[in-house]
């Protein structure tokens, strides 16, 4: 009887064990996961799964988050691991990464030199204060929140942390952590790309080309072929340029330049406007104490208007702006003023061209209105504060307004768009006014017919200031990034982002750009609740696992002695 029992016994734990070693042999081929998360925090967008699965050599990904970091750096290197490992799971065996601390191993010299590369491939260094005694206070200790990542024999550098001005550490870290899904896949699809799109640079209007656009043409320049195009030298816009730029134009327009223009637009061709209407720039308040701003008569406004925009002859002012040192008394004491006409733009986080973006700093924008009507969606990117207003021109600009405070109940205007998206089929300017001679010549130069609409969905970019993309000039540093203050360097605004998210929207990659639509929901514990309750819920932790431990074993020698009683 024993012996039987004891046959019956080995069988069930051979069938256990032939179970569990089956279960685990499917689940090496064949498993699955659930996202039970509301705001579904580890499920990639669609673009990102054909991205990972279409790769065709190993990507190597090297994070800079090992170390003893506070518990936010804990988290969001946590947040990277979990975000890896799921690339990896439509990505395979192409996706490698491994974490580490900047330059571990290496001698002193070597650590310094692998640093500053880091920061050369654009990974912004954190200063951190760290405790190490309680005697001696605090120490600075320079950390990188960034990766490396290598694919063949291209490597590009991704800050993971987010510093937005304005925000608490916790929302920092949030937001922080809702774009690393964007952040690798973007980098992953630029290393990807065996052709960079063309963007072509307008020329032959005035447009900036020199230190003042150092900065945004380096940064076109790392991810994109950038070529110069003279509108008045060429027949027509050729299609190859998936993207053209115009930064600041100072001469007008003629019917010819915009008719190629259109018939670029008409064709698919993308375009970014980065247009002041005004003559005022901080050039011209430099050289002297006050001017009067007045209209360029750059002749644009009929084709924006028709593509469904009118940027104002005005100025906007606004609360929200950045500052000018100034000297406030007779010893020369310079003191930090607010210059209203100097705005800190609010990105709308309705689109993901600057979804958790931080502020953009502009210079003398102007206001931009929409146009009703047609078949084109108008979605604003930036826009004023709750805190502004407009100045309709000619606007007389003087250092003298520095010094006096602005009454804030002049400011009633609120977000007042400066950049706006135009989404649709567009209309030509030129519909029905052209003669057939005319449709020929423009047939014989460019190799297509003259269209009155485009063929498809088309989209463009309108911005009224063309400070956005220009950048401040030290004489000791030399040019600095786009969005720095010259006189404080410290604050970095997000130009050169909104820069490159506008390019990458307009120029391929929309299926990856819909991951700077995750947003994670920042759940913070009531801090006055937990310090009420922290005694009862101590006790609940360290009680209910013990008492639970007991109940299951009173039960089991319960079951135990009622089965082997004689």
């Amino acid at each position: 009887m024993a012996i039987n029992r004891r046959k019956k016994y080995l069988q069930r734990a051979i069938v256990v064990v032939g179970v569990l070693v089956g279960i685990n042999i499917l689940a090496a081929y064949f498993h699955t996961r659930w996202d039970l998360t509301a705001e579904k925090r580890y499920t990639l967008t669609p673009g990102t799964k054909a991205l990972l699965r279409g790769l065709d050599s190993t990507v190597t990904i090297e994070i800079f988050l090992k170390g003893d970091y506070p518990a936010g750096f804990r988290q969001l290197a946590q947040s990277s691991q979990e975000l890896l490992e799921e690339f990896r799971e439509y990505g395979g065996q192409h996706i490698q990464f491994s974490f580490q601390s900047p330059g571990q191993g290496l001698p002193d010299s070597a650590r310094l030199a692998f640093q500053q590369t880091l920061v050369e491939k654009g990974i912004v260094p954190f200063n951190m204060q760290v405790q190490e005694d309680a005697n001696q206070g605090y120490s600075e200790k320079l950390i990188f929140p960034g990766a490396l990542l290598h694919y063949g024999s291209k490597t590009v550098g991704i800050n993971l942390l987010k510093n937005q001005g304005g925000l608490n550490p916790e929302a920092t870290m949030n937001n922080s952590e809702s774009l690393l899904e964007y952040q690798f896949a973007n980098a992953i699809y630029q290393l990807q790309q065996k052709q960079p799109p063309l963007v072509g640079y307008m020329l032959g209007n005035g447009e900036l080309l020199g230190a003042e656009v150092y900065d945004a043409l380096t940064t076109m320049q790392s991810s994109y072929l950038l070529d110069t195009i003279t509108l008045q030298y060429i027949s027509h816009i050729p299609r190859e340029f998936n993207t053209i730029v115009f930064a600041k134009p100072q001469t007008r327009f003629t019917d010819e330049d915009k008719l190629k223009i259109d018939q670029y637009v008409m064709n698919g061709g993308k375009v970014i406007w980065f247009i002041d209407e005004l003559n005022a720039s901080i050039d011209s308040l430099q050289q002297q104490e006050s001017f009067v701003a007045f209209d360029k008569g750059l002749n644009l406004e009929d084709i924006l208007f028709r593509y469904g925009v009118r940027i104002n002859q005005d100025l906007v002012q606004d609360m929200q702006c950045d500052f000018v040192p100034q000297v406030v008394d007779r010893t020369g004491q310079m003191q930090p003023l607010g210059f209203p006409y100097f705005p800190l733009l609010t990105p709308t986080g309705a689109h993901p061209i600057v979804k958790n973006l931080d502020l953009v700093l502009s210079h003398f924008a102007s206001s931009i209105d929409t146009v009703k009507g047609g078949n084109i969606k108008k979605t604003v990117l930036l826009t004023t504060s709750a805190n502004s207003r407009s100045v309709s021109a000619p606007v007389e600009i003087s250092w003298n307004s520095l010094r006096v405070r602005p009454n804030r109940r002049e400011f009633t205007k609120q977000h007042l768009p400066v950049a706006v998206l135009l989404e649709g089929q567009f209309t030509s300017l030129f519909r029905n006014r052209l003669d057939e001679n005319t449709h020929q010549a423009i047939q014989r130069a460019s190799g297509q017919p003259f269209k009155n609409n485009s063929d498809s969905v088309n989209k463009m970019i309108v911005a009224s200031d063309a400070d956005l993309i220009t950048n401040s000039f030290s004489q000791k540093s030399g040019p600095l990034q786009m969005g720095v203050n010259l006189y404080d360097q410290s604050m970095v605004y997000a130009n050169r982002e909104f820069l490159l998210n506008s390019l990458g929207y307009l120029t391929h990659n929309t299926g990856i750009m819909d991951a700077r639509n995750k947003e994670l929901t920042l759940r913070l514990l009531n801090p006055e609740k937990v310090k009420q309750e922290k005694s009862k819920w101590q006790a609940i932790c360290f009680i209910v696992p013990i008492g639970l431990v007991l109940l299951f074993a009173a039960i089991f020698q319960f079951i135990r002695q009622r089965k082997f009683e004689v």
